[in-house]
C-alpha cells in the first residue's frame, strides 16, 4: 500500500508546509507560487523514478527551480531543511483512509511501500497513528531503490520470504510508481483514482478504484 496521496493526503500537508517555509523566508506563499512549487516538486520525483535525478538532488533542486523562477536569492538547503521539519510534524486523511485500515487491520497482512523521504514519512505517519497497522514498512531511501524498480520490490519481498506474490496487490495513486512498480514486480495493481475513473495507455493496471471502500470489496471478491 502506497502512503502518499492512498492513506495520508500529501498534497495537501505539502501546501500547508511549504506555506510556512515561504512566510519564514519572507517569500508572499500566494496559491500560485504554492502551485508552482508542487509542480516543480512533481517533475523531480518522477526524475527520481526514472533514475535521471538522486534524492538529495531531487530536494535541493525543488527550491532552487522555485526561486529562479520567482526571481529571489534565498538558501535552498535551508529551505528544504526548515520544509521537511515542518512537514513531518502533520498529516491530513485521504478519505475513508482510516475506515480502510480498521478494516484491513487483521485480515490481510498490510504493508506500506513509499518513496518519502525516511524522516518525513515516519514522522507524518506516526502523527497520523498509523503505523499499528502495518507489519512493516518499507521507505524507498532506507530499502536503497525506489519505486517502481523491480529492485525496489525484490527487495521488499526478500524481507518477507512467506509471502506469495500470486496472492498480493499493491494499491497506490501514482501510475508510474505503484501501478508501474507492481507490474515490474508481477504482483496484481489497483490503481486509486479518487478524482474519478481514468483513462489509461501504456500503464494498466489489473483494477482501479475511485473509493477505498471499494478496495475492500474488490479483495473481498479475489
Amino acid at each position: 500500500m502506497d502512503i502518499d496521496d492512498t492513506v495520508l493526503d500529501f498534497h495537501k500537508a505539502e501546501a500547508e508546509a511549504v506555506k510556512k517555509t515561504l512566510r519564514h523566508l519572507e517569500i508572499e506563499p500566494t496559491d500560485a507560487v504554492v502551485t508552482r512549487y508542487s509542480e516543480i516538486n512533481d517533475a523531480q520525483w518522477k526524475l527520481l523514478e526514472k533514475g535521471q535525478l538522486t534524492r538529495a538532488e531531487v530536494k535541493l533542486r525543488r527550491f532552487k527551480l522555485l526561486f529562479d523562477e520567482l526571481g529571489v536569492v534565498r538558501d535552498a538547503e535551508y529551505a528544504r531543511t526548515y520544509y521537511e521539519e515542518t512537514l513531518s510534524h502533520g498529516h491530513f486523511f485521504m478519505p475513508g483512509a482510516e475506515t480502510l485500515l480498521e478494516r484491513l487491520f487483521g485480515r490481510y497482512e498490510l504493508y506500506a511501500v513509499s518513496n518519502g523521504t525516511t524522516a518525513v514519512q515516519n514522522g507524518r505517519m506516526e502523527s497520523a497513528g498509523i503505523k499499528r497497522y502495518f507489519q512493516r514498512i518499507f521507505l524507498s531511501e532506507e530499502i536503497g531503490a525506489v519505486k517502481p524498480s523491480k529492485e525496489f520490490f525484490d527487495r521488499c519481498f526478500a524481507e518477507i520470504p512467506h509471502l506469495d506474490r500470486e496472492q498480493s496487490i499493491i494499491l497506490g495513486d501514482s501510475l508510474t510508481s505503484d501501478i508501474q512498480g507492481g507490474i515490474n514486480a508481477g504482483i496484481k495493481t489497483c490503481h486509486y483514482c479518487p478524482r474519478g475513473a481514468a483513462q489509461y495507455d501504456a500503464i494498466r493496471p489489473d483494477f482501479s478504484v475511485t473509493t477505498l471502500d471499494e478496495f475492500v470489496e474488490l479483495l473481498a471478491k479475489l
